[in-house]
């Protein structure tokens, strides 16, 4: 709800007086120089494979996740704040999978031996997040271009350095 106030608050503010605004809605963003325990899941996965613990998968792991590295997005803002565009813009990587796969990605790029340990899936935990990203390709002739692979080799890269 506090996403949706700001976005109200924003859009109010620039229609009453007639500030320059922008409203981009950021999905799954990543990258190095994340905090290792902000409890995403890109970081929690990395660090307990390059500990050797086992990687933590809620349900049966089937629910998608979306992964936008952060050059990617940075790029995507500035296109916005150039545009002129004031409606709110999507702004991720439409490219789902499955917490299963992403764990078992994360194993092969990192080398781990860890294992994947399943856990009960929480009842507020989402089925699919998936940005659309549509008026982002309309409007600012923009899409992520870096892999998943790739940006997630730099962030293994980052945080093996940090350990």
């Amino acid at each position: 709800e506090a996403k949706r106030f700001a976005e109200a608050i924003t859009m109010a503010y620039h229609r009453t007086h007639g500030v320059d605004t922008r409203i981009v809605r950021i999905f799954n963003t990543y990258g190095p120089r994340m905090r290792p325990n902000d409890g995403r899941v890109v970081c929690t996965f990395v660090n307990q494979a390059i500990r050797g613990e086992n990687l933590t998968v809620f349900g049966e792991g089937l629910q998608t996740r979306s992964f936008c590295y952060v050059d990617d997005l940075v790029e995507g803002i500035l296109g916005l704040l150039e545009s002129g565009e004031t409606m709110p813009v999507n702004l991720g990587n439409p490219g789902e999978i499955p917490i299963i796969d992403f764990a078992r990605e994360i194993l092969a790029l990192t080398g781990s031996t860890s294992r994947i340990e399943f856990h009960p899936l929480p009842e507020d935990d989402p089925r699919q997040r998936k940005p659309d990203i549509t008026r982002a390709r309309r409007i600012l002739d923009w899409e992520p271009k870096i892999s998943r692979e790739e940006g997630l080799r730099k962030t293994i890269e980052f945080f093996r350095a940090e350990a």
